[in-house]
C-alpha cells in the first residue's frame, strides 16, 4: 500500500456492496483505493485499530490519511476521487450529515432484502488482487 492509498472496508456478503466496489474499482483510475471485506482479518484488524468493534457491518467504512469515516461520509468522500462526473457529489457535504445518514442507513438496513446476499465473502479476481486488503499489504 503506498501512502496515498486510501482503504474501502465494505459488508463483502452484500450484493448491494459488492456492486459498489465494482463501481469503484472501476472509476479509480488513480490507483487510490485499497478495498476490503469488513469480515475478513485485514479488516477486522484494521477497524480495531480505530477501537471500532471486529464484528461493526453498519457501513461502508473509509479510512484515509490516518482517520476513519462511515456512512454518507464515506460514501461522498469516495465519491470526490473518481472519474468522470462523480466528484460533484461532494457538494451534498453541505447537507447535515444526520439527514444523510438517515437516508445512508433506510437504504442499509433494507440492503440484504432489496438486493440480497451471498453465503460467504467476495474473492477478487486475479486481475483485481493488487487491490484488495490483505495482512500482507495493511497499512501501518
Amino acid at each position: 500500500m503506498s501512502p496515498s492509498q486510501s482503504v474501502i472496508l465494505f459488508d463483502g456478503v452484500c450484493n448491494l456492496c459488492n456492486s459498489s466496489i465494482d463501481f469503484i474499482l472501476k472509476r479509480d483510475k488513480e490507483n487510490r483505493f485499497l478495498v476490503g471485506a469488513l469480515q475478513e482479518e485485514a479488516g477486522k484488524r484494521l477497524l480495531a485499530r480505530f477501537q471500532v468493534k471486529p464484528e461493526y457491518l453498519d457501513s461502508l467504512v473509509l479510512v484515509e490519511n490516518g482517520e476513519i469515516f462511515f456512512r454518507s461520509t464515506a460514501a461522498l468522500k469516495i465519491a470526490r476521487n473518481l472519474s468522470g462526473f462523480w466528484p460533484f457529489f461532494y457538494v451534498f457535504m453541505a447537507i447535515p450529515t444526520s439527514v444523510r445518514d438517515w437516508v445512508y442507513n433506510w437504504i442499509g438496513k433494507n440492503r440484504y432484502r432489496w438486493f440480497g446476499k451471498k453465503n460467504t465473502c467476495r474473492l477478487p479476481s486475479p486481475g483485481e488482487k493488487a487491490k484488495f486488503l490483505s495482512l500482507e499489504n495493511l497499512p501501518v
